[in-house]
């Protein structure tokens, strides 16, 4: 697929967990699942300074949602629970976010000024999450940087049930770094690759967290002739590309009803769409799906939808699904006339219900059941949605582990964001930055560079560098092989996790059993074995591994006599194969003496005995 040709432009929000405390009070940022409290709320939105009401608050709202909070004293007080103010914020934190600007050349701000920004999907407690511009500007490869912010972390989502939703406050005032690509990015693959740098250069730091659900990207994406669309919460970087490869088949499909659209309707008529009770159509009805509902049956003509719905060059991203997800956000389900009849409606419903809500040609309908408002309310998100595809209306989207999305919501307006006055602003010193600028790290790629000067491959480099292991490569480098070491990190630790068993105390063996090496009291074929010995018995000392493993080197005279002892035992093979039973002999002395010697030496001697035994046998034959 051609995307510049399609228009296609991207831009990336990279949230990044900080590894430090709360941002707002000394609370450790740790997760659990042990809590000693909770308590509920309810959330509603509240107009700006200039008398505004954000839409996608307005949207939040009308889902009805009740909100209980599970709380632990180990990671959550009353900053949490929105019950004490604010303290200072965390300096620490903020020396990192100015670190990531000075590492992507950003134009630092004079002051920090937190503002307020709504959130009352309920995964704040005060309905707003904090948030500080930290810097302007700056590059990541060719790609602009245009903002990067210090903000709180959101609370973490464990279940719903009916109108209740259920969040954890553990993660809730985590603090996180957030920096905004400019919308330069020209195709999925780039934006992946552009993910990728801007999470070296905070992983480069050291003091950001890693694994699952530390760090977040946010998907800007438009094409030619449609709005920008926010795709939220990629957890995956490998997932990037899919999600937005799949994001324009679903643009392209919605580009094309909104062709159709525009050639049989008005968005004020979609928009005028009138809701109808029509339960008595289906009072004697065979449908499961109707029956289950036990209420009542709502219905809205959508004018000019007719064949839209059910899909037009592509089913898999049908509007069908749109609508279904504006539905479900509002509590309910909905059915729609380009799937009936269908789960048991009649053909004679069908044309009841058409009647009944005045629909001409070209017209569709959808229907919702169930308790009465909860049904109203699916019907009016759904005439909702079908106004936003007449103008491929920006929208906010939920990103699914199979690479597809979900709509949300409308994307949020400028009354979004208000100033926060229980947080004074935080003045950056020019010291502060000068004394931060001579401690940047090094960058991953300038590292890898120097490891490949150590004589490791590029692909040994770049696996001890992302993988986090570099910290202990750096102390070891000093003093030992570097190759000896990256195959210990690298292969020798994780073929002992894989085998079951606990390798934690191990990281801190590698320079005891590298020393051990040099002084030549084992081969380096018998580093495995005694870093596996040491795993199950970890209080015991170098020379006791080693006595346990049976792995005492040996000098070359007790090696010589142990392989005489071999070639004797296996005189056949040496009569039989001459110089070819090196080979076989090898595999056999290694397996009775690896650990004991380096396998060079052994073969070394072998070979040297195998040639003795061949040409006396020589001798012989030509006496």
């Amino acid at each position: 697929m051609d995307y510049r040709k399609l228009g296609f432009k991207a831009g990336l929000e990279v949230h990044q967990q900080l590894d430090t405390h709360k941002l707002f009070c000394k609370c450790p940022s740790v997760l659990t699942d042990e809590f000693d409290y909770s308590f509920e709320r309810e959330l509603v939105p509240t107009r700006s300074e200039l008398g505004g009401m954000d839409k996608a608050a307005l949207a939040e709202a009308g889902k009805k949602k009740r909100f209980i909070y599970m709380a632990s004293s180990l990671s959550t007080c009353l900053v949490e629970a929105d019950e004490e103010p604010p303290h200072e914020a965390n300096q620490e934190a903020i020396d990192i976010c100015l670190e990531a600007a000075l590492m992507l050349n950003a134009k630092i701000v004079d002051e920090l000024h937190f503002m307020r920004k709504i959130v009352i999907d309920g995964s704040t407690t005060s309905g707003f999450q904090r948030t500080a511009l930290v810097a302007l500007g700056g590059k990541v490869g060719k790609i602009s940087i245009e903002t990067i912010c210090l903000e709180e972390d959101a609370a973490r989502r464990i279940g719903e049930e009916g109108n209740a939703v259920k969040y954890a406050l553990d993660r809730l005032g985590i603090p996180l770094v957030e920096i905004t690509t400019a919308p330069e990015i020209e195709s999925p693959e780039e934006a992946e690759e552009v993910a990728l740098a801007i999470g070296k250069i905070l992983r480069a730091t050291k003091k950001v967290k890693r694994g699952i659900g530390t760090i977040r990207q946010d998907l800007n994406v438009s094409i030619k002739g449609g709005s920008r669309v926010e795709i939220k919460g990629v957890q995956e970087l490998r997932n990037i590309s899919r999600i937005l490869k799949n994001e324009v088949e679903r643009q392209l499909e919605m580009a094309e009803v909104k062709k159709l659209l525009r050639q049989r309707t008005t968005k004020d008529e979609i928009e005028k769409a009138e809701i109808v009770d029509v339960s008595s159509i289906f009072a004697n009805t065979k449908s499961e799906v109707i029956r289950k509902g036990k209420g009542t049956v709502m219905a809205a003509r959508l004018p000019g939808f007719e064949g839209l719905i059910g899909g037009v060059r592509d089913k898999k991203n049908r509007l069908g699904k749109e609508f279904a997800a504006a539905a479900e956000a509002a509590g309910g389900g909905i059915m729609h006339s380009d799937e009936l009849p269908n789960y048991g409606i009649s053909e004679e419903e069908v044309e009841m219900v058409r009647e009944k809500i005045g629909c001409r040609n070209m017209d569709a309908f959808v229907i919702s059941s169930g308790e009465k408002k909860v049904a109203r309310t699916c019907i009016e998100a759904v005439i909702t949605r079908a106004a936003m595809a007449f103008d491929m209306e920006g929208e906010v989207r939920k990103a699914l582990p199979d690479g597809t999305t979900k709509y949300m919501r409308p994307i949020a307006g400028a009354e979004r964001m208000y100033p926060e006055t229980d947080v004074p602003p935080v003045f950056i010193e020019p010291d502060r930055i000068k004394r931060l600028k001579s401690e940047l790290p090094e960058t991953f790629d300038d590292k890898i560079l120097r490891y490949e000067k150590y004589g490791l491959g590029k692909d040994e480099a770049e696996q001890i560098v992302y993988g986090g292991k570099d910290e202990l490569f750096e102390p070891l480098v000093k003093k030992h092989d570097p190759k000896a070491i990256a195959r210990i990190l690298l292969h020798v630790l994780p073929e002992i996790e894989r085998k079951g068993h606990d390798i934690k105390n191990l990281a801190g063996r590698i320079d005891e059993v590298l020393e051990g090496l040099e002084k030549g009291m084992f081969s380096k074929d018998g580093i495995d074995k005694i870093m596996e010995c040491w795993a199950g018995k970890p209080d015991a000392s170098l020379e006791e591994i080693i006595k346990e493993c049976g792995i005492e080197a040996m000098n070359k005279e007790d090696l010589r006599k142990e392989i005489k002892s071999i070639l004797k035992e296996h005189a056949s093979i040496v009569a039989e194969k001459g110089e070819d039973a090196i080979s076989p002999l090898m595999g056999i002395a290694m397996k009775k003496m690896k650990g004991k010697a380096d396998g060079s030496l052994i073969y070394q001697i072998l070979k040297e005995e195998v040639m003795r035994i061949v040409q006396e046998k020589g001798r012989e034959y030509k006496k």
